[in-house]
């Protein structure tokens, strides 16, 4: 067999959406992204949302939104991948770097509560693999904490609070507590990237809850301008009869989504419940399988949480990393791609360089060293399922009792 880790699962439905598309004549923002972003609020439950060309974009833009920048702190997890970092460079913050938790990818909230100061402006917790952060106790850390917290504009202010902005990018239809991920964090920022769960090819949505005092129609038409240039027409209203005229009113960024991808969108919706539905199917027959050889894996479904199930990662215990590639490769032998995720960002290049050192995290490093992620998708065929099952028990089995 030739199984690919995370192909998108593309059916006719999006074909002939992204075709009716290109045959309206209408390609860049227009009324398919307005349609695709008044479903996802509705989905969610919040009051607006705004979609973009990527999950980094969006929570760009909400670090924007806040007015954070040089001068403040913005704290994440050392155990993610780039994006949910590196926007806190782009609007020149401090980068501070939070240990993950023992034998858990999930953050140490100890250690967080510990590293905010009176510059903390914002907290970007990540919901892994499409399983939601503990969210009661992120906020009952940021309301601790208040008497710290020096607001710098109106929408800080408002919060009264460090803002919590959560890296959604795995877990567009997640649950906590019975309440979707995206109505949770006072910002969410999902990807719709061609590995998703949920694709547009590329694309991302921003959702966020009602703040007392903001008006959300108001915060909305920001987050246009923020994203078109700062001109205060989109290209649809411009192609109005006598409309052409317009006003640039500040020099902002451009990074809004097209009707091309947001047809995808929306033809997506259509099957998304179906797709959760397979997805839990495949996890909870790796579960069966792996669980009593010892492999461990996330915990995707629980009495105060239910995951999108976007991946299925594991963790063999007492092998090295070295083994962990031995294991990938056999893997690949036998025709079946694996993936890591993630290498620890203070082992990459650009945050060394910002002086992060992976030996202050000796817990994300642990867990990086022996995980693996298995083929996790609704393209796949249970026959296919099966054959990953039984070639990973296999290979797994001889590491795990090799002596």
């Amino acid at each position: 067999m030739n199984i690919k880790f995370s192909p998108p699962d593309i059916s006719e439905k999006e074909i002939q959406e992204v075709i009716e598309a290109l045959r309206s004549g209408w390609i860049t923002t227009g009324p398919r992204v307005k349609k695709l972003e008044k479903e996802i609020a509705e989905y969610v439950g919040t009051p607006k949302c705004v979609c973009l060309n990527s999950q980094t974009a969006c929570a760009e833009m909400a670090l924007r939104i806040l007015g954070i920048g040089e001068g403040d702190e913005v704290i994440t997890s050392a155990y993610t991948y780039t994006a949910s970092a590196s926007v806190v460079c782009h609007v020149g913050a401090k980068l501070v770097l939070v240990d993950t938790q023992k034998d858990s990818l999930e953050l140490d909230y100890a250690a967080l509560e510990n590293a905010i100061t009176e510059r903390t402006k914002a907290i970007i917790p990540v919901d892994l693999g499409g399983v939601p952060c503990d969210c009661d106790r992120i906020f009952e850390i940021v309301e601790s904490k208040k008497k710290l917290f020096k607001p710098s504009n109106d929408i800080q202010k408002a919060i009264g609070r460090v803002a919590v902005c959560a890296d959604t990018a795995h877990a567009f239809g997640a649950e906590w507590h019975g309440k979707k991920v995206g109505s949770i964090a006072d910002f969410s920022s999902f990807s719709f990237h061609a590995v998703k769960n949920f694709t547009t090819g590329e694309g991302g949505a921003l959702t966020w809850n009602h703040i007392d005092g903001i008006d959300d129609d108001e915060l909305y038409k920001k987050l246009q301008l923020l994203s078109l240039h700062g001109q205060n027409k989109d290209a649809l209203a411009k192609t109005q009869l006598g409309a052409w005229e317009y006003d640039i009113i500040g020099t902002w960024y451009k990074c809004n989504m097209t009707d091309v991808a947001a047809a995808m969108g929306l033809a997506q919706f259509d099957r998304y419940p179906e797709m959760l539905k397979r997805r839990r199917e495949i996890i909870e027959r790796y579960d069966k399988a792996f669980k009593p050889l010892g492999i461990k894996g996330l915990p995707h479904y629980t009495d105060n949480h239910s995951s999108s199930g976007h991946l299925y990662i594991t963790r063999i215990p007492n092998i090295t990393a070295e083994q962990r590639n031995e294991i990938i490769a056999l893997m690949a032998q036998n025709g079946i791609a694996c993936n890591v995720h993630y290498k620890p960002l203070p082992m990459h290049t650009a945050y060394k360089q910002m002086g992060f050192d992976i030996r202050n995290y000796p817990n994300a490093y642990e867990n990086y060293a022996n995980e693996i992620t298995l083929p996790l998708h609704t393209c796949l065929t249970d026959e296919e399922v099966e054959y990953i099952i039984e070639n990973y028990a296999s290979i797994v089995t001889e590491y795990l009792y090799a002596d």
